[in-house]
């Protein structure tokens, strides 16, 4: 079995050397105490005297060392995963304070460096759905490889072969329901292909056998076990109730219960523990399982006393085998394997993929657009033509409708939004890129589409309605509406990056949006809004385009000679006197154009800064 794996780096910089080396981690008195509402305002966890602190991990003593598999067992709610993320340098930014020490070779070291320095996988799949498996790796390759395209495609597929995901590498990775894509125990082989891509030295994964039938599984962590032996890495992972042939290929066993360390050491230490507090493993069972029950089983009294003759710091802390010291890294260490333009590039070519295959978004929209511009424009036949209250009535109507459809139909987005912000937040975490790329992609991708979404949208709609005839009044028409969905896609894209979830989410957006539309002017004019509702007519995204419709269609030279009523034989309102009821100008339409595009950019500003502040959380 060989696997040709490669220093991210071929240069002689410190990466490089620092992917060389063996890692030992340890934890010195390390616990994890859940912050309560009050404390996390505070940014602090200290004592509080009306609640008692509840710790999640107490005093935990334990290490790993590099050449050897580490798993943390234990019974449900012992803290399995809560110690995997502290050691990912993952936990501190999910409400709650670890303290204590966490040690590389002996010394304390910078949150982001290990996590530069590890590959975590998590127990859930943060996967795009509509890539395939090689699309998938070889895009995780292009962001934490730096070498060309062929090399990056040849480790791909190297690493499919290992994982044993030949068969799927054209494969799309799926969602849930009725696009199911691969199997799940496939997808968990994907994910910690995510982030063994890189070849990192310090490897943490939570769960790798879940899912994952027997053969699957032991054929995954003797893959691991490989790795281990033969590139020296240190490998943790947390496991439940493993397989006696699995359990043979794990050199040290980390057992929790309830936050402490029970057993840190082999399994043979273990049996001997057992024994030597009168339990015997029987024949069925293997060691760790029968210590996990009878964990299970205790009595909540005997508790202590079960630690008393548990606990220990297993057989000694060991060394490090040949190079014992950390390489301290400089300012290039945290510097990102791309430049800002190849970042943006990868995300685009990312987005796209994304966009065209997902059906949700790209078929139904351009159903919907088509459709609802010939319903819209078959509604409102030639009302562009009459004339009379009624008739003006009419066209306000199929302007303010518009909107509200424009401006709505881009919030189905949302679910795809918050979907692309977890796997943001991780990748951003391990140094894969940095944010403002991603902004800037995602920006720069919906343009053309959205652009394509408004033509078939306004080009029926325009002609049968029978709006004002002229070529330029079209193409303004056209600029509006593209405007209008890039002004609500950025919306979205802003709420969803603050947002914790997709309920709260839609409940946000869809009451914005319905303020907006109360305020905009179309139901109540802005002198009889209350002053202390003002500052709301002027944030109004309807606002802006109702106006340059209403521009656009009564405005110019051909406004000042139509005629929208008629009374006593002759005409008594016309598209100028209209616009000067609605006290608009002509230069408003140009103006709100600047206005609504200084709402694009300073949506998708908001969107940068809390994303931004969002990672810079998780990696600090």
């Amino acid at each position: 079995m060989e696997l040709p794996l490669k220093s991210p780096d071929s240069g002689g910089s410190d990466i490089s050397l620092a992917w060389r080396m063996p890692y030992k981690l340890e934890t010195k008195n390390l616990s994890y105490k859940l912050c309560t509402k009050l404390e996390e305002y505070n940014w602090a966890c200290f004592e509080t005297r009306k609640r008692a602190p509840k710790f999640i991990l107490k005093d935990v003593n334990c290490e790993a060392r590099p050449g050897e598999i580490t798993a943390i067992a234990g019974p449900s709610g012992a803290g399995k995963t809560t110690l995997l993320e502290v050691l990912a340098a993952n936990k501190e930014s999910n409400g709650g304070k670890v303290l204590g020490q966490v040690l590389v070779n002996g010394q304390p070291i910078d949150s982001r460096w290990i996590q530069r320095l590890s590959g975590y996988v998590s127990q859930e799949d943060a996967l795009f759905g509509s890539l395939t498996v090689e699309e998938t790796l070889m895009y995780s390759a292009l962001f934490r490889l730096r070498v060309g395209r062929r090399e990056a495609a040849d480790r791909v597929r190297e690493l499919i072969k290992e994982l044993g995901l030949d068969h799927v590498s054209s494969s799309r990775v799926g969602g849930t329901g009725w696009d199911r894509g691969i199997s799940g125990g496939e997808k968990r082989r994907v994910s910690i292909g995510v982030e063994l891509v890189h070849d990192p030295p310090v490897i943490l994964i939570d769960e790798p056998t879940s899912g994952l039938d027997s053969a699957s599984a032991l054929h995954l962590v003797r893959l691991l076990k490989f790795m281990a032996l033969h590139q020296g890495k240190t490998i943790v992972l947390t496991i439940h109730q493993p397989g006696f042939r699995i359990l043979e290929l794990i050199d040290r066993v980390v057992l929790l219960s309830d936050g402490l360390v029970l057993h840190n050491g082999s399994l043979a230490l273990l049996e001997e523990k057992l024994m030597f507090a009168g339990l015997r493993v029987p024949n069925h069972a293997n060691v760790l399982e029968y210590a996990i029950d009878a964990i299970e089983s205790m009595d909540p009294q005997d508790h202590e006393e079960a630690q008393n003759f548990l606990r220990g710091n297993g057989e000694g802390g060991g060394k490090v085998n040949a190079h014992c010291g950390v390489i301290i890294p400089d300012e290039k260490t945290h510097s990102y394997l791309n430049c800002w333009l190849e970042e943006v590039l990868i995300l685009g070519r990312r987005f796209c993929s994304n966009i065209f295959r997902t059906k949700q978004l790209f078929a139904t929209r351009v159903i919907q657009a088509l459709a609802a511009g010939f319903m819209l424009g078959t509604i409102f036949l030639d009302a562009g033509d009459d004339v009379g209250p009624l008739a003006l009535q009419t066209r306000l109507g199929f302007f303010a409708f518009s909107l509200t459809f424009l401006l709505s139909s881009t919030t189905e987005g949302l679910p795809i939004f918050l979907q692309e912000r977890r796997i943001l937040m991780r990748e951003t975490s391990r140094g894969a890129y940095r944010v403002s790329s991603y902004v800037i992609s995602n920006t720069l991708v919906f343009v053309p589409f959205l652009l394509m979404v408004g033509s078939l949208y306004s080009v029926p709609v325009y002609w049968l309605v029978g709006l004002r005839s002229s070529t330029e009044g079209f193409l303004y028409f056209l600029l509006v509406v593209w405007m209008v969905l890039l002004m609500s896609n950025s919306f979205v894209a802003c709420f969803s990056a603050l947002v914790p979830n997709f309920i709260t989410g839609t409940s946000v957006i869809a009451g914005l949006m319905g303020s907006f539309f109360l305020f905009s002017g179309y139901f109540i004019a802005k002198d009889n809004i209350p002053i202390y509702w003002t500052w709301m007519h002027y944030l109004s995204l309807f606002k802006y385009p109702f106006e340059c419709f209403l521009v656009n269609e009564y405005g110019g030279l051909q406004g000042r000679s139509r005629c929208l009523e008629f009374g006593d034989g002759q005409c008594t309102l016309t598209g100028s006197g209209f616009l000067r009821q609605q006290e608009l100008e002509e230069s408003a339409k140009w103006n709100n154009l600047g206005v609504m595009f200084g709402f694009i950019i300073g949506y998708r500003v908001l969107c940068f800064l809390i994303l931004w502040f969002r990672c810079y959380q998780t990696r600090n």
